[in-house]
């Protein structure tokens, strides 16, 4: 049984180095083809021992890239010795990526790879160097310069509804009666596409035209409610974005996708002057859960930090020391002193946590777009998923478009712009 298997891989190897090794000038599209198809076609087994080929015998050579390295460093300002260490140390299997690319079929191919490579990856991490050369690649393809924006709408094909309905990750949609009302005249949904995946989503988002900055999630999202009247328009509320492409995991798409959203509604709605999300907090409730020891408050300011567990000491007083409680019942319905030190450390998880790597990741997405912290909004998600990660706590970012990047580059240097309602929690 392993020889058809191990004569396939072998067959594989062997087409992968004769493309390589092709000139660019002979590259026979159908030949890439068939291999792009050999790589699919892959057991479990065959596949591992594809990447392990790919990291291992597809990484530079080590004596090639020093030598260029010595010569480089010895005359900096000689070009050609600075483009043969560029050459030297790219990795051969970029350029075999490149050229399965341009194969009918190659880019969505492509990305799969990458996704099968990703849910392999925690126990592989051998693999790492052959991930950052996937990642380093597909943020080149899919470049927003290359994408294209469209609102979907209940006008579009039933295909791309359905991909809408299947790949919602906020918020589940509930059947088409469900999908219909999102995409009313006073809600939007806008998705980025590839030219080379015409048919495929990457990403999209949903977006609610609403009289007034959002606290609760329910009125979004109430298939029954009737639609408002376009004159009712005055902010845009980014309550749902969602991923449609797991190989594209890493690539920045979601931040554009925003901003052009935005930048359309703007031109197409100019009553509407404010643009703000509705988001979830996924990470608050397991942090809180972890927070005993105090430990999760180290670095922070001292005084945040004695702040911040004073409000856990009510928390764990309130709940009998089973913070888990609060997964189930939310703060908001346990008193207002519960209440209260849940929006404490909320707010003090969104501004002292969320600027390290391991902080909220809808925080880090959201306040790295240049957003600003604008509001916590207690049992603003009573629903079963919003009380386990959040007690039923969300937040507003706001998005105001003239001042984007100086809101970044502060988030950037460790400090989180929010404001003054957020501020008087602390």
């Amino acid at each position: 049984m392993a020889e058809p298997a191990d004569r396939a891989l072998r067959t594989l190897l062997s087409d992968c180095r004769r493309l390589v090794s092709d000139r660019g000038d002979t590259f026979d599209p159908v030949f890439a083809q068939g291999i792009v198809a050999q790589i699919e076609a892959l057991p479990e087994d065959g596949r591992r021992r594809y990447f392990d080929h790919l990291a291992r015998d597809y990484s530079p050579q080590p004596q090639q890239v020093l030598a260029c390295a010595q010569a480089y460093a010895e005359a900096p300002d000689q070009a050609d010795r600075l483009i043969r260490l560029m050459q030297a140390a790219e990795p051969p299997r970029q350029e075999l990526l490149r050229r399965l690319n341009r194969a009918p079929g190659g880019t969505a191919a492509i990305v799969r790879l990458r996704r099968s490579l990703l849910e392999r990856l925690p126990r592989q991490p051998r693999w790492s160097a052959l991930e950052h050369d996937l990642h380093h690649l597909l943020s080149s393809w899919f470049n927003p310069g290359f994408l294209q924006m469209r609102r979907v709408d209940w006008s579009s094909p039933a295909q791309l509804l359905e991909q809408i309905i299947r790949h919602e990750a906020v918020h589940e949609v509930d059947g088409w009666d469900d999908l219909r009302r999102r995409l009313q005249p006073d809600r939007r949904c806008f998705a980025f596409f590839h030219p080379q995946l015409p048919d495929e989503p990457l990403i999209f988002v949903e977006v609610a035209l609403v009289p007034e900055m959002s606290g609760t999630i329910a009125p979004l999202i109430d298939k029954k409610s009737p639609a408002l009247p376009a004159d009712a328009f005055r902010v845009a509320v980014f309550y749902s974005i969602s991923n449609c492409q797991p190989g594209l995991r890493g690539v920045s798409l979601g931040h554009w996708l925003i901003k052009r959203v935005a930048e359309q509604l703007q031109r197409e709605l100019p009553q509407v002057r404010t643009f703000c999300t509705l988001s979830p907090i996924p990470g608050l409730m397991d942090w809180l859960l972890r927070a005993g020891d105090g430990l999760a408050f180290a670095g922070w300011p001292a005084a945040a930090a004695e702040r911040a567990m004073h409000a856990l000491a009510v928390l764990r007083e309130a709940t009998g020391d089973d913070l888990s409680r609060l997964a189930h019942s939310g703060g908001a319905q346990t008193g207002r002193q519960v209440a209260q030190a849940l929006s404490r450390l909320a707010a003090h998880y969104l501004i002292h946590h969320s600027v390290h790597p391991a902080g909220d990741p809808v925080a880090r997405f959201h306040l790295d777009n240049g957003a600003r912290l604008e509001r916590l909004n207690p049992m603003a998600n009573p629903t079963a998923k919003g009380l386990r990660q959040s007690a039923g706590w969300m937040v507003n970012y706001l998005y105001d478009l003239n001042r984007l990047e100086a809101t970044r580059e502060r988030f950037l240097r460790g400090r989180v712009v929010h404001a003054r309602a957020v501020a008087a929690l602390l």
